[in-house]
């Protein structure tokens, strides 16, 4: 080997001591292909065309090059310095975590704009000054609108995971975005493939780019193992629950968001841990339910194809298209949910007897050989290819998640007895509800204050009033011998000839004992 196979050090790319550390601290010490090939053009402000399988480090390769850029000043309100485009939520958060501890180091901030999310947090957000923004187009469209968001201070814009946003339709979306940004800014754009539409956004947007291709997606997929199972149709469902049994993380993946939800069942009926992932569902759930997948809460996961755009999830060994895809790309997409990153994995086809020559077709578009077997459930052979097993039949129940402390009104959470403190106790002289119903406490600054004001608004009356020593030494509700309602309104004249409630005779007057009855609210008038 020469020395010019040797990868270089991240220390040798041009990257901050401070951010070499982090790396190294991190276990991230030998760059991959990607990063050592891109990061030293990226940091030069050259426009960068990388291509690369998906897991291939290409986060890093070009996050590292726009920390940097963004470290030299802060972002004005609402307007980021630095733009990430990526095709889905999951994808965002992805990118957002992975960038957020390097982040830190250099005093920048990475915030998100995706759909399915608080638009009040994410335009807060915003104007507190973001320097990196990772978005999806559409949310990011709609902040533009709304005049939440401006796109004129971005010096450097990224495009990850371009093939996938142009295959998803975002493509108008996307060239509205790079028209708003700076004319003279530095644009990196990533991607598996390099055709149709991406070429289009390469032309317009790309000045003189430096293409870098970098472990290109047929060489990930043709070092994996691929099976195409034949199976009867009677025989599917059994040994799809076989399948999904095994030991380790599965994906499984289907065509519709009703088949995920409808095997899911089924898998957990059978005494699978299981869920399903599919657009349809809201950001919340599919964030939960990830995190349960990484977790190793749930083992087999049932997704349409929205679950193969971008996510990454360490541990996946095998992948089951129980639905074939409709093309040799979301073949290669799904495929990329396993052996990341030097990994090893298995990439496994179920298909009926009418389905083996469109099965041929797309593993032939794909550029992969797969070994082809015909099975029936309990196979040794099937076990053999997948791990396959026996599930217990008898149905999953979900472990309740373990609880997290809420914030309460007092009692043992927070201060020891009720009438402890909700925040504070002893440190705000009885609390902010701590001794609300002791005898002097008070409601924000203990006896400085009272409950409202203590002292001072006692002495709208002898029994302490509503907002005075509310509680007053007896305990009492409002005071004393329960005694008025604000201040000076007794209760017993609460609905009496004078003190009345409201309305004159009826119940009494306006309130306690303010006539009213020159200032329009006495009976006749109220009515």
């Amino acid at each position: 080997m020469t020395d010019t196979a040797v990868e270089p050090a991240f220390d040798a790319l041009g990257l901050p001591q401070d951010i070499v550390d982090e790396l190294a601290k991190n276990g991230v010490t030998t760059p991959f292909p990607i990063q050592a090939a891109t990061i030293p053009d990226a940091i030069d402000g050259r426009d960068v065309l990388g291509c690369g399988r998906t897991g291939s480090g290409k986060t890093l390769a070009f996050g590292l090059p726009v920390l940097m850029r963004c470290s030299e000043r802060r972002a004005a309100s609402a307007r980021p310095r630095a733009l990430i485009l990526v095709p889905t939520r999951e994808l965002a958060h992805q990118v957002r975590d992975a960038l957020r501890g390097y982040a830190r180091v250099l005093g920048v901030r990475v915030g998100d704009v995706v759909g399915g999310s608080s638009y009040t947090r994410q335009i807060n957000e915003l104007r507190r000054g973001v320097d990196v923004l990772v978005a999806t187009p559409g949310r990011l469209t709609d902040l533009i609108e709304q005049g939440a968001c401006d796109l004129g201070d971005v010096e450097i814009s990224v495009l990850d995971e371009a093939d996938q946003m142009c295959d998803m339709g975002f493509m108008p979306q996307v060239s509205e975005l790079l028209d708003q940004v700076h004319p003279d800014g530095q644009t990196l754009l990533f991607s598996a493939t390099l055709d149709g539409d991406v070429d289009k956004l390469v032309r317009k947007y790309m000045d003189n780019p430096r293409t870098h291709s970098v472990d290109p997606p047929v060489s990930q997929v043709t070092t994996m193992e691929h099976h195409l199972l034949k199976v009867l149709p009677r025989d599917k469902n059994k040994i799809v629950a076989q399948i999904a049994a095994r030991e380790g993380r599965t994906i499984l993946f289907v065509r519709s968001k009703y088949r995920a939800d409808t095997i899911s069942e089924q898998l957990v009926q059978a005494g699978v841990p299981c869920a399903s992932l599919h657009g349809g569902k809201t950001q919340s759930v599919r964030t939960r339910t990830l995190a349960k997948f990484r977790e190793g809460r749930i083992q087999a996961l049932v997704a349409t194809d929205v679950a193969a755009r971008g996510i990454h999830v360490d541990g996946i060994d095998l992948v089951v298209n129980i639905d074939l895809p409709t093309g040799h790309k979301d073949y290669l997409h799904r495929g990329g949910r396993t052996a990341r990153a030097g990994s090893s994995g298995a990439v496994v086809s179920l298909v009926a007897p009418n389905q083996r020559r469109m099965a041929r077709r797309l593993l032939n578009d794909a550029g992969v050989e797969a070994k082809q077997h015909l099975v029936n459930p309990g196979d040794e052979l099937l076990t053999e290819v997948t791990g396959a097993k026996e599930p217990s039949w008898e149905p999953w129940i979900e472990p309740p998640e373990p609880e997290r402390p809420r914030r309460g009104r007092g009692g043992p959470r927070r201060g020891g007895p009720r009438g402890g403190g909700f925040r504070g106790g002893p440190r705000r002289g009885g609390g902010y509800r701590g001794e609300r119903r002791g005898e002097g406490g008070g409601f924000r600054d203990g006896e400085r204050r009272g409950f409202r004001d203590g002292e001072r608004r006692s002495e709208r009356g002898e029994g302490g009033g509503f907002r005075g020593d509310r509680y007053g030494d007896s305990g009492e509700r409002r005071g004393g011998p329960r005694g008025g309602y604000r201040g000076d309104r007794p209760r017993g004249e609460r609905r009496g000839e004078g003190g009345g409630f409201r309305d004159g005779e009826r119940r009494g007057g306006y309130r306690g004992r303010n006539n009213r009855r020159d200032d329009r609210y006495d009976a006749a008038s109220r009515y």
